[in-house]
């Protein structure tokens, strides 16, 4: 109809009417274009006339582009998404996973490009919904590849458990780390009330942390794993985005003293209980130094034939066992030995023992108490062994390390 009436008008300044129908038809508010990485198209070929008011409105519509590109099914996740636009600027940018994540970003200054602030997840659906100003919001998705080869952190302690102040948290990888700054810095550990927390890499497979001091009693302790897609080693990437959170429990540090022959447990300060004890014979002596016990058992069996000891002794009931090292020291009941050589002779083949009871089960004797009396993270100290400090990646052993070379150990 507009062209009928444009028509029936000719006789009254056509010239001047005709160019009011055009900018009518050229006044409707442009749609933004997302595209793919790929450049929009451009003018058809063959023409030889000058460009039309219409054609120049036409090739300045805002043209949105998203990376990865629309449609991707295999995208890359080592670098950020961006989103940008020609002839316009950015109103609203989002971006979604199907996991129910979403990525972060900034716009630069102008409003032109939008990036994320840090990487997509592998093996995740991405929606990306943008708008550009004056235009409808649009949409674009792609979908990022799932990477080769994986590894996965074990962490120690147990998520939600309750230590004792030497407790370590202790990390073993399933797959050797290269990159060991990337992967330290992908991880974080955090106490309340607050202390200095540095981790130390014993070997390319594990990563512990401790504070200079033994935790403070009733800490609670965060660790932070970042680890998913962080490249550990050449083409082998973490899959873990979680936080675990621990407790310490009272503190109880126990001094073992083999020239005495004593056990002295310090309980927040106090003594509480002292015990005779035996250690390791002059062919077979106990490590010294600081110790953590790192397993418990109320009966364990004990085969010398685990720690290099030929068939010497192999006892299917040992009570009260706890793990001091992981070459197989522990403090632990004896109820094969005669009662005087608690606190008179060190004739062990190398653990701390204490008097106990065939069963587990009797309460008046010290294997019982001390055993009732612990829990995993408890510090025992040994001294006057004879023998040289145990290795600090012997067990949770960390802390025979200075604070010095402790922080020497870190990648970061």
């Amino acid at each position: 109809m507009g062209v009928s009436h444009i028509s029936n008008r000719s006789d009254r300044q056509p010239e001047r009417w005709s160019r009011r129908g055009i900018l009518a038809v050229l006044g409707v508010v442009p749609a933004v274009v997302l595209t793919g990485c790929s450049s929009s198209a451009g003018a058809s070929e063959g023409s030889a006339k000058a460009s039309t008011p219409a054609q120049t409105a036409a090739a300045k519509k805002p043209v949105v582009t998203v990376a990865p590109a629309n449609g991707t099914k295999k995208a890359g996740f080592d670098s950020p998404v961006e989103v940008t636009v020609t002839d316009g600027t950015l109103s609203t940018v989002k971006v979604t996973g199907n996991d129910g994540s979403t990525l972060a970003g900034s716009f630069n200054d102008a409003r032109t490009r939008w990036t994320s602030t840090r990487n997509p997840y592998s093996g995740t659906e991405y929606t990306v919904t943008a708008q550009a100003q004056g235009a409808a919001e649009e949409s674009a998705s792609f979908t990022t590849k799932a990477p080769g080869e994986t590894f996965v952190g074990y962490f120690t302690p147990e998520a939600d458990s309750t230590s004792g102040v030497g407790m370590p948290v202790s990390i073993n990888f399933t797959e050797a780390v290269k990159d060991r700054a990337a992967v330290q810095k992908a991880i974080t550990v955090t106490a309340e009330p607050a202390v200095e927390v540095v981790g130390h890499w014993f070997s390319d497979t594990r990563l512990d942390f401790r504070p200079e001091e033994y935790w403070a009693a009733g800490t609670k302790i965060t660790l932070s794993l970042r680890l998913k897609d962080v490249e550990g080693a050449d083409g082998v990437y973490g899959t873990q985005s979680k936080d675990v959170t621990f407790h310490i429990g009272r503190s109880q540090i126990s001094t073992v003293d083999l020239a005495a022959k004593t056990m002295t447990v310090q309980r927040d300060g106090a003594t509480s209980a002292t015990y005779p004890v035996t250690g390791g014979d002059s062919d077979h002596t106990t490590w010294s130094g600081i110790m953590v016990i790192s397993e418990r058992f109320k009966q364990t069996r004990m085969e010398s034939s685990t720690v290099g000891l030929g068939d010497e002794y192999d006892i299917k009931d040992v009570p009260h066992a706890q793990r001091l090292t992981t070459s197989g020291t522990f403090v632990h009941g004896n109820y094969w030995a005669s009662t005087s050589v608690f606190g008179h002779t060190n004739a062990s083949h190398g653990c701390v023992g204490l008097h106990d009871a065939k069963g587990a089960n009797d309460s008046s004797v010290a294997g019982y108490k001390f055993y009732k009396s612990s829990m995993l993270g408890d510090v025992v100290v040994v001294k006057n062994s004879g023998e040289e400090t145990v290795d600090p990646a012997n067990g949770l052993n960390g802390w025979n390390l200075s604070w010095a070379d402790w922080k020497a150990g870190s990648a970061l």
